[in-house]
């Protein structure tokens, strides 16, 4: 998958709110009610993972998660990336 140009990145950024363009990654900071609604998502976020062969660089701690995405082989930020945060997306917004 061929990485993207920093504007394009840019550009896509916009359709994700509350995620962020880091340079190397697009990352979020998300907060749930307790450590349970967070393992749950986390959970539901792991499937997509494993159903799109693409996994995250992600932390937890008790209701907070961040989470990192970039494309290792490109060694960039590729539409594989955007695509995962769209579905991240669409679950914590169910």
């Amino acid at each position: 998958m061929e990485k993207l140009a920093t504007a394009q990145i840019e550009e896509r950024i916009k359709e994700l709110p509350g995620w962020k363009y880091t340079g190397n990654s697009i990352a979020a900071d998300l907060k749930f009610k307790d450590f349970k609604e967070a393992f749950s998502v986390m959970t539901r976020i792991a499937f997509e993972c494993e159903a799109l062969n693409h996994h995250p660089d992600w932390k937890n701690v008790y209701n907070q998660l961040h989470i990192a995405l970039n494309t290792h082989d490109a060694q960039g930020i590729t539409e594989k990336d955007f695509k995962l945060a769209h579905k991240i997306q669409d679950i914590i917004s169910s």
